[in-house]
């Protein structure tokens, strides 16, 4: 089509502000729609919610375009829109590992009921496979367009700290449709990364819901094998890290998140692969999917574990240790504590008696309201002030980088648990820190150069 698709965004959480502002800054004119009048008002005025870097930039410069509104009126955004994107939050439900849905049934059946003209209707969330043949019956149903209103599927890839790059330069875009003007009004929303080369993998809706649960099952199988090695690894007196160096040159394995550590967390790899094992079990092929169980179980015991290794160099007993807690996000560049292993291994270990200061250079306000008990510090020279052993649990590079021998003159032990595998360890050794990290021998602790 030569005339650029009208877009409208339904949800402006994480996901949503993202695919509202970039696709604007693209020069679409964008109607971003939300049931929050706390948070509309705020992104109308040029403050995001969350903390994501470079978005915050490009929400000022779009919003000064004119391209981009923000409101809660969804008969706006049905007038308005051609292509409307879904991007509504499927957390877990509560009581069982199935994906909740029904802030996506509500998003789509409100729009539904208001669109009176041909329209698609394109969800991005990551969903079950068979919800879009699902919506697809309801919205025929609900809206005045009946058949005239389409619905598609174009997952997203985001990976927090690098949304604007994975929305504006995406490594593939994924079409689940059923008709060539699904796909053309698609290629047309998406014009200039298409132009840009972006690669397209047009599909049927139901392989476009599998494409993001897959990744996100692939990645956290990755990650969970090299964690589940370094449980080998202690056992055996090896250390995790030459092996995933070794492994890392194979190209049929590659070191892209053969990192050991404490694991992955956050709002999508955790839920994703529950939710999957759900899906799974309800079409009746639980067992083709039932490592993701295994999958699941060792990333949270390397939480455990790091406790482990606090407790360890703190004496064998946590009552009364004060220990400095170094991040609350689930990954630097990011305030998401949702599933955060940094906040639970803090929140275990104030359950054992220890006195825990918690620092994130950006996630301490969403923390504080997850776990107000913990303490927390402004500053990373407050967080290790007097500290008996301090916990490294969010790569931030603020921590990376950390000077030991500044930090020395502050704590009271200059004892560490690396739980990120991040901090250069001859340098902590030189400085006289007693360092452990997971996977590790005590005695070796580092990689070799």
């Amino acid at each position: 089509m030569n005339i650029p698709p009208r877009i409208t965004v339904i949800g402006t959480g994480y996901l949503g502000a993202t695919q509202a502002v970039c696709m604007a800054h693209l020069g679409y004119e964008v109607v971003a729609v939300d049931v929050d009048p706390a948070k509309v008002a705020a992104l109308a005025s040029g403050k995001l919610p969350f903390f994501e870097p470079a978005l915050d930039t490009l929400l000022v410069e779009t919003l000064a375009t004119g391209r981009l509104r923000f409101t809660t009126d969804f008969d706006l955004a049905a007038e308005f829109g051609d292509v409307h994107f879904i991007c509504v939050g499927t957390p877990q439900s509560s009581g069982s590992d199935a994906a909740d849905l029904r802030y996506v049934d509500a998003a789509f059946g409100e729009l539904a009921r208001r669109v009176t003209r041909k329209a698609l209707l394109v969800g991005k969330s990551t969903v079950p496979v068979g919800t879009a043949d699902r919506l697809a019956e309801r919205i025929v149903e609900l809206s005045p367009a009946g058949a005239e209103l389409e619905l598609a599927w174009n997952p997203e890839f985001l990976r927090e700290g690098f949304a604007v790059e994975d929305t504006l330069r995406p490594d593939r875009l994924v079409f689940g449709v059923r008709s060539a003007w699904a796909e053309q009004m698609l290629r047309a929303a998406y014009s200039p990364l298409l132009a840009a080369g972006t690669p397209v993998v047009v599909a049927d809706p139901a392989t476009a819901e599998l494409v993001k649960v897959a990744a996100n099952s692939f990645l956290a199988t990755k990650i969970s094998f090299i964690n589940a090695m370094a449980e080998v690894c202690e056992a055996a007196g090896a250390d995790v890290s030459l092996l995933a160096k070794a492994l890392s040159y194979d190209d049929r394995i590659g070191g892209r998140f053969l990192k050991p550590g404490l694991g992955f967390g956050g709002g999508c790899l955790p839920k994703d692969i529950r939710a999957f094992r759900a899906r799974a079990e309800e079409l009746g092929v639980s067992a083709a999917v039932a490592f993701l169980h295994e999958v699941d179980q060792i990333n949270l015991r390397r939480r455990s574990r790091t406790v482990d290794l606090v407790r360890e160099l703190a004496g064998r007993s946590l009552q009364g240790v004060r220990v400095a807690a170094l991040g609350a996000a689930f990954k630097p560049d990011s305030d998401d504590v949702r599933d955060a292993p940094a906040l639970d291994v803090a929140r275990l270990l104030y359950l054992e008696g220890a006195s825990v200061v918690v620092y994130d250079p950006q996630a301490n306000a969403n923390a504080h309201r997850a776990y107000p008990d913990l303490d927390y510090a402004d500053t990373l020279g407050e967080a290790v002030d007097g500290a008996d052993v301090v916990v490294l649990l969010t790569e931030w590079a603020e921590f990376v980088t950390a000077d030991p021998e500044d930090m020395g003159v502050l704590v009271a032990q200059r004892r560490i648990v690396d739980g990120r595998g991040a901090l250069d360890v001859a340098r902590y050794r030189a400085a006289g820190w007693e360092y452990r990290a997971l996977g590790r021998p005590a005695e070796v602790g580092a990689a070799r150069p």
